[in-house]
């Protein structure tokens, strides 16, 4: 009897796996801090004796070096992807027995990457799932535009192809495992599904690779295509690289002083506490990202990479935690770090700054003498229309642009709040008087606002 254990890594919207039978397993994708993969080897009482890459990954740093040396497990990588440590190369067709009973084999599939490779679970030569990385998702596939600007179409055609060809060679009850598509930037749109699971007859009566006819598809896939995180160019050649072992050790301690210095010197201090508690008080000039949203892609994605970050927390858990998550997406070693609160960070004789929060039923009576920003991507914007006279910015790129803003209180909003407090912080720490609009974009258009569509 097989196992299939799914490692969540919510914060990029991703998933590895842990495979295998009564004695050895095989892991999928698997995320940078390798202890929860060897935790959940321990707790089923298997030792890994692989760890396979499905591809040269573009959004989050990979474990699979550290968990193969930390296991002595066979290390397989795609033949394609050109990497600077010994791995053993995959090929299409190639086969490793997992347990007894239980064979992994190698199915070529690129799109997502020109060297991208599935690799399908059979128990007692039966297919029972496969595990498709960046190439078909539930409902979608992998976005083909991450590799090379010149390869994109040619890589969207891939995808195609890949997609039917999973469809065509395995039965349709194999259930379909892949590594992107739960929020990731890596799916190439909105993935359906969430916690639940997928197959590959479920896939063939919904997803549009499968639905469509190459063009169409091509064209469509193209046109819908969004911004990708900008740290994504560094993602694929620190995995080509080899990454480095994780280190979680706790960073320095910082003094009020330190943190006051630090800002002077153009470094980034990010308040991870919640966007109520960082608009009713924080440190002048720091920026908040929430430890509860998507930390680890919104940071990494507007922060000048490499630039020192310290972090400010309300406990040693979230700090912690947010560690943890920031390692996945190579921003190692914060520079320091302080827990407790704004009163714990101001130097003696300065007051925490501030900013009020407010909703579009009140910014309805206001959106004539302010500045209405709005933050959402392209594609939402598009998609869920916007009030009419608003400025656009989009979060990701803000921190390039504030001298677009116009003059005047800026009443900045998104979606649902998150990254409007994330672009009031970096509003706040310019000296504009902002306003954070913490409601859904839904009530926009009930409170009277006008709301136009594209």
């Amino acid at each position: 009897m097989f196992f299939v254990d799914t490692i969540e890594v919510p914060g990029l919207g991703n998933r590895g796996y842990l495979a295998g039978g009564a004695r050895t397993a095989v892991a999928v994708d698997p995320p940078r801090d390798i202890d929860r993969v060897i935790g959940a080897a321990a707790r089923r009482g298997v030792r890994i004796s692989y760890v396979v890459e499905t591809h040269l990954h573009n959004d989050y740093v990979t474990g699979g070096l550290e968990l193969a040396r930390t296991a002595g497990a066979r290390y397989l990588v795609p033949a394609g992807a050109r990497v600077a440590f010994p791995h053993e190369p995959v090929r299409d067709g190639d086969t490793v027995d997992v347990d007894a009973g239980l064979r992994l084999r190698a199915l070529a599939t690129p799109g997502h990457t020109p060297h991208h490779t599935s690799y399908v679970l059979a128990e007692d030569g039966a297919a029972v799932a496969v595990f498709t990385g960046g190439s078909l998702l539930i409902g979608t596939v992998g976005r083909p535009d991450l590799v090379e600007p010149r390869l994109t179409e040619s890589l969207a055609r891939a995808q195609h192809a890949s997609a039917h060809r999973l469809a065509a060679e395995l039965p349709e009850e194999a259930a379909v495992l892949p590594t992107h598509g739960f929020g990731s930037f890596c799916s190439a749109a909105g993935s359906g599904g969430g916690g639940e699971g997928t197959t590959i007859g479920r896939e063939k009566a919904a997803n549009e690779a499968l639905l469509r006819d190459v063009d169409t598809f091509v064209a469509d896939l193209l046109a819908g295509l969004d911004d990708a995180p900008a740290y994504y160019v560094h993602m694929s050649p620190v995995n080509a690289a080899g990454p480095a072992p994780v280190d979680l050790t706790p960073p320095a301690p910082a003094t009020a002083d330190e943190i006051a210095a630090r800002l002077a010197a153009g470094e980034w201090v990010v308040d991870l506490r919640g966007r109520v508690a960082f608009a009713a008080g924080h440190v002048a000039g720091s920026v908040n990202f929430e430890a509860d949203g998507q930390l680890a892609t919104y940071l990494a994605w507007l922060i000048p990479w490499g630039r020192p970050v310290t972090l400010l927390a309300e406990s040693p858990g979230q700090l912690a935690d947010a560690q943890r998550e920031l390692v996945r997406v190579g921003i190692d070693h914060p520079a320091a770090a302080a827990t407790g609160g704004p009163a714990d960070w101001v130097p003696d004789g300065d007051a925490p700054a501030s900013f009020p929060r407010g909703t579009f039923a009140e910014l309805a009576g206001r959106a004539a003498d302010v500045v209405v920003l709005d933050v959402r991507r392209d594609a939402e914007r598009r998609a869920a229309g916007h009030v009419e006279g608003s400025v656009h910015i989009p979060v990701h790129t803000l921190h390039r642009r504030l001298g677009d803003v116009p003059a005047g209180e800026v009443w900045v909003h998104c979606a649902g709040g998150m990254r409007a407090a994330i672009a009031a912080s970096l509003l706040d720490a310019a000296g504009r008087d902002v306003v954070a609009v913490d409601d859904s974009f839904a009530a926009a258009a009930d409170a009277g606002l006008p709301v136009r569509a594209g």
